[in-house]
């Protein structure tokens, strides 16, 4: 299973996709952290970052599953034993290049997006937020991959109207139905961040969870 992970990868890379993620994260990067903040809006710069990361991240984890074709993909199951260990690999491997980029855009707003270094508080739970976009883009690339939707118009339609839809019922009071991507971003410019995490990050690993086996139980046959 590993190995297969690692095989998929080296395809994404090797056949240069990785770059459509990584210009467009370079490029929104570059504008939303263009200046850096003044001191007291650490909390603030770091949490729409990461909001603002998880349609790219959606897309590189959406690209990556598709980089495999088909009958390759049929094979791989054959190989690593079993439809269940593939379509656990392709996640792997998904969240690898999610976590990647997110990373990397967490390395950039602390060099560049601010003024002062964050507490550590708040750097813990920047960490972790950063971690559940990665998971959340893994989750919503997955849903919207060539296995679930063969359709690559209705798929990307899907991606920016899903990550839409996240963000318009966050910002009402059922955030509790998906990923409270705004309640994040609320939180932060309220200074209450750290307190409020606990709860957010446990509604946002429930949704993720849930995004992620509807996928592997869509995956059971395809």
């Amino acid at each position: 299973m590993i190995p297969l992970a690692v095989f998929r990868l080296s395809a994404y890379v090797r056949s240069h996709r990785v770059y459509q993620a990584l210009l467009l994260m370079l490029a929104m990067l570059a504008i939303v952290h263009g200046n850096r903040a003044p001191r007291g809006e650490e909390a603030s710069v770091l949490t729409d970052g990461a909001v603002l990361v998880i349609p790219i991240l959606a897309w590189a984890a959406r690209s990556l599953l598709d980089t495999e074709p088909d009958r390759q993909r049929e094979m791989s199951a054959v190989q690593a034993g079993g439809r269940g260990k593939e379509v656990t690999a392709g996640l792997l491997a998904a969240f690898a290049a999610t976590a990647f980029f997110s990373a990397l855009a967490m390395v950039w707003a602390l060099l560049l997006g601010i003024t002062g270094p964050p507490s550590p508080g708040l750097l813990t739970a920047s960490l972790l937020l950063y971690a559940l976009s990665a998971v959340t883009g893994t989750a919503l690339g997955a849903l919207t991959s060539r296995a679930i939707l063969p359709s690559p118009a209705f798929s990307i339609m899907t991606l920016v109207l899903g990550f839409l839809a996240m963000l318009l019922l966050s910002a009402t009071s059922l955030y509790w139905l998906t990923v409270p991507l705004i309640s994040w971003m609320k939180a932060a410019n309220a200074g209450e961040l750290v307190g409020r995490l606990p709860v957010l990050g446990s509604i946002s690993v429930v949704w993720c969870v849930i995004g992620l086996g509807t996928y592997a139980w869509l995956r059971r046959r395809t």
